[in-house]
């Protein structure tokens, strides 16, 4: 006949005579309290419930962690693709220059290139280490997902004059070097 789970561990010295009566004893009283109609709780039970809820908590705020860096690369990936498919580049002998994070840039592109960045048609995304020509509706999708690609991006606003602007009469040219 086989011998019971609690017998068997104090044969095997992995429990004594006094862990065995106390388990039977909290066994006993366990049924007792049952037979009474009073709620018994299962403190270990609770306890396993509450630490695999902890850990499932930690896990998804583990996995939103990744996710989130893992769209971060894609947003990056989707903006380096972006650029490599519509970025001009051509370059040539004219300086066009252009502040960002308070220091001036230099570009050396064409005169066609340079009125069209001053007009808004263009815009110059990139890091801090590299500069790309795009058009502005590639900038502007680009922005959606970035700003900080962002280098310049002029608006050409039509109301800058003022009434009461005395030099109104004389035009400023858009070729004006800096």
């Amino acid at each position: 006949m086989a011998k019971s789970l609690q017998e068997q561990l104090r044969l095997s010295g992995l429990a004594n005579q006094k862990q065995v009566v106390k388990a039977r004893k909290a066994k006993n009283t366990k049924e007792k309290m049952q037979r009474k109609g009073v709620a018994v709780t299962d403190e270990a039970a609770e306890l396993v419930k509450q630490s695999v809820a902890e850990n499932q908590a930690k896990d998804r705020a583990l996995n939103n962690l990744k996710n989130q860096a893992a769209e971060e690369r894609a947003i990056q990936a989707q903006i380096q693709q972006m650029i490599t498919w519509n970025a001009i580049e051509e370059r040539a002998d004219v300086e066009f220059k252009f502040e960002h994070n308070g220091k001036i840039r230099n570009l050396f592109i064409t005169s066609e290139l340079r009125r069209a960045l001053i007009n808004g048609v263009l815009s110059i995304v990139g890091t801090a280490d590299t500069e790309s020509i795009v058009p502005r509706k590639v900038a502007q999708k680009i922005a959606e997902r970035d700003s900080a690609w962002i280098l310049l991006m002029n608006v050409k606003n039509e109301e800058t004059t003022d009434v009461d602007d005395e030099y109104a009469g004389y035009e400023v040219p858009d070729d004006l070097m800096w």
